[in-house]
């Protein structure tokens, strides 16, 4: 049964019965229905800024799991990463210098593989900085560990070639102790004898008679053998691992281009041709074409006191024979 309203008329003084119309029932259903409606829409703007769906409840979770192992393999990353400088600094000052090979640059072992465009896939997306520097730890890994396979094949194939490598390297002296008079001028800045100015003398002038035989000082093959302006006349040996000797002012040669020596072969025979003032034997060791001093290859002839000797004498101001 409807409720039936009532009020009170203050004009008449009567309590008078309300007549509900059904415009007015329209106006407050219109009035209840739009409340509501703007209620709820309040509603989910809230729920839809402040709440989580259990979709996206579950989607932060996996989030959240994926930096966490983002972090772990970082962590991994640069273990591996402090175990491969380990490796490479072996390599270099270890390896490498038994075997005498040059080390490997910084350059080539942080050279980066595939220009920036490589990390372009990652950019533009959320949490995509944590992403792109794993990216970039893993590329540079990768590339190291490229870098240092090789170098140990070169390093396996050094070894397995250190017989050879060891007979190749110059390390007796190319004269024996017996016909050596003296050590006439030593490796380094001398006055030249011609132009009595202070030239750079890249090889030692080792004192005997004329015809005295001149040894090789390591295995190899002879990549020159004759006449070469102030050398006169010039034997030069390829030992390989990037070595060559040079022996200079010769008599008389006994070898020819293309032939196979081994250390201890007698190759020429000491003279005075060419730029010389006396009959000697101008030697040279050189390392990757650049000469070096010999007296640190002859370690097969001569006691350390000998060695410390020459190294004395060789620090002397002296005029070179050629």
């Amino acid at each position: 049964m409807p409720k039936i309203k009532y009020q009170f008329n203050t004009k008449s003084l009567t309590i008078e019965r309300v007549q509900v119309t059904l415009r007015d029932k329209l106006k407050r259903l219109m009035w209840v229905a739009s409340s509501g409606t703007v209620f709820a829409a309040v509603l989910l703007v809230l729920a839809y800024n402040f709440l989580d769906s259990p979709k996206e409840k579950i989607q932060k979770r996996e989030l959240e799991q994926y930096k966490f192992q983002y972090r772990v393999m970082n962590n991994r990353i640069g273990k591996l990463q402090k175990v491969l400088t380990e490796m490479q600094d072996r390599d270099d000052n270890i390896y490498r210098v038994i075997f005498e090979a040059e080390p490997i640059p910084s350059e080539t072992r942080k050279e980066v593989l595939g220009g920036v465009d490589r990390y372009s896939a990652f950019e533009g997306f959320d949490n995509a900085e944590i992403i792109l520097n794993t990216a970039k730890k893993l590329n540079s890994i990768t590339t190291q560990m490229v870098v240092q396979s090789k170098s140990y094949d070169q390093v396996y194939n050094l070894a397995k070639n250190k017989e050879k490598m060891l007979a190749s390297i110059p390390a007796i002296q190319p004269l024996t102790r017996q016909s050596l008079k003296s050590i006439g001028s030593h490796f380094g800045y001398r006055v030249d004898p011609f132009y009595k100015i202070t030239k750079f003398h890249s090889g030692l002038d080792m004192c005997a008679a004329t015809g005295t035989r001149v040894y090789a000082t390591g295995d190899g093959v002879v990549s020159q053998a004759g006449w070469e302006g102030g050398y006169g006349n010039l034997i030069v040996i390829n030992h390989g691992f990037s070595y060559s000797t040079a022996y200079g002012h010769l008599s008389r040669i006994g070898v020819k281009n293309g032939q196979l020596v081994k250390r201890g072969q007698v190759i020429g025979f000491v003279g005075s041709t060419g730029k010389s003032t006396a009959p000697h034997l101008h030697y040279e060791v050189r390392k990757s074409g650049t000469a070096i001093n010999p007296i640190n290859y002859f370690f097969n002839d001569i006691t350390p006191a000998e060695y410390l000797n020459l190294i004395r004498l060789s620090d002397l101001p002296s005029q070179t024979m050629d």
